[in-house]
């Protein structure tokens, strides 16, 4: 049994009271004539492995009938676009019945007898809503129930995110062995982003982040143009996606070939903090008691440094450290780089003051990323209202030596497993191993 069935009966059977029917995407236009590229609903490449667009799915739980509905093309299409799998390759492909999708509202209407709830999406709802008059429309309840499917990866799942993470590996070694000072940012994009498509991978999880310099302590830079600084540090956040599975791998590398006395500093508080949550995560943990570690972690380092001062216990629970550590340590990672969360049942409270993406109770089976950084951000290091809040707890007069600094974040891919965690990302990250890969 292949994994698209596994999830379609288990969808049918935590919405046994209702016709389920989803939409995958449709192409869309970029500009004028041009189509922007294609990919497919996640929800939808869950449950069906369908990434072409123009298709539908009704799944009939007490029948125990689950239908494709294929887009009917004409010469026309053939002669532009190519052809499309008819119904009985469509069939053998995808493993279940497939028919036109001219004939949905025929097969809505015999399926959606005996039923009174109909389990659906916003854009499915929006456009086929005179089909489903008389019939409650539950969109929450089946968004619900796909993040709680969603939120463990099968086998067969995992292998896919192993396969993005290994051409992505592959990607940013090649981006350590190319990497010069003179060069653009965009350069270290195109080195990593064609070692992506020569594996085979079409789609990136996210847009490539290719920050040098201070851009690095742009958390979600993607501008890509500066041009690269003999003694500035690359900070390379990209991803492959494999079938619609990503992976999410960020790299700080030393442009001229060698970190600096200062980057080393600095990179190594990063790394020993990434190591130990990796160490740290396993079932049952909280994911915000895994952030706090790593803050704790990150706390003690620029401790060291003098740039924090006090108990680290207090710099962390008054925000101090989140000056230097602004974002969230983790993220579930699968279908989407940052995942679906796992539904209402697995929703934990946050006890602490600032805000996190990600709360849940880790279980074997998650994919997350683990993601500590250390920035030097003007924004927040030259603001009134923090100078005056953490006055006690930081030497904004030695933060500010390192302004022009940016700032170093490391990322893994790890799937949480019945004892502690496994490592999907192995593109170097120990200070020798970078620099030996750096050094041309």
């Amino acid at each position: 049994m292949n994994d698209t069935l596994r999830h379609r009966r288990a969808l049918a059977e935590r919405l046994p009271d209702g016709l389920i029917l989803l939409s995958g995407g449709v192409s869309r236009t970029r500009n004028a004539d041009t189509e922007a590229l294609f990919r497919q609903r996640s929800d939808f490449l869950y449950l069906t492995d369908v990434e072409a667009s123009g298709y539908t799915l009704l799944i009939d739980p007490q029948r125990g009938r689950q239908t494709l509905f294929i887009p009917r093309i004409d010469n026309q299409h053939r002669v532009w676009l190519g052809p499309v799998p008819g119904p009985a390759e469509s069939q053998r492909l995808y493993g279940m019945r497939a028919v036109y999708a001219d004939t949905l509202e025929k097969e809505f209407k015999i399926s959606r007898r005996g039923y009174r709830k109909i389990y659906t999406d916003q854009e499915t709802l929006k456009a086929h809503r005179p089909l489903m008059k008389g019939l409650h429309a539950a969109p929450a309840r089946l968004a619900d129930a796909l993040s709680e499917l969603r939120a463990c990866k099968s086998p067969g799942e995992l292998d896919m995110i192993r396969q993005a993470c290994a051409a992505t590996n592959a990607a940013h070694l090649a981006v350590m062995r190319s990497v010069r000072p003179g060069q653009h940012e965009y350069e270290a994009q195109a080195v990593f982003e064609s070692e992506c498509l020569q594996a085979g991978l079409r789609h990136l999880a996210y847009l490539t982040i290719a920050a040098s310099g201070k851009n690095s302590a742009i958390l979600h830079y993607d501008r890509n143009n500066a041009k690269l600084k003999a003694g500035d540090l690359l900070l390379m956040d990209a991803g492959a996606e494999c079938r619609g599975y990503a992976a999410d791998v960020t790299r700080t590398l030393p442009i001229s070939g060698r970190f600096s006395r200062r980057q080393k500093d600095i990179y190594s508080i990063v790394l020993e903090a990434q190591k130990a949550s990796i160490a740290h995560a396993q079932p049952g943990l909280l994911s915000t008691d895994l952030h706090i570690f790593s803050m704790t972690r990150i706390a003690e380092g620029l401790k060291s440094l003098k740039i924090l001062r006090g108990d680290t216990t207090g710099l962390v629970e008054n925000g101090a450290v989140r000056l230097f550590y602004p974002h969230g340590l983790s993220h579930m990672m699968g279908l989407d780089v940052h995942d679906v969360t796992g539904g209402k049942k697995r929703l934990v409270r946050n006890p602490h003051k600032f805000a996190l993406r990600f709360l849940a109770k880790l279980e074997p089976g998650f994919v997350i990323t683990i993601e500590p950084g250390i920035y030097f951000i003007e924004a927040l290091l030259q603001d009134a209202h923090n100078r005056r809040q953490h006055r006690a707890s930081v030497d904004f007069a030695r933060a500010e030596k390192f302004l022009d600094f940016g700032g170093v974040r490391i990322e893994d891919d790890i799937v949480i497993q019945a004892r502690g965690s496994l490592n999907l990302t192995d593109t170097p990250k120990e200070i020798k191993d970078v620099e030996a890969a750096c050094r041309r």
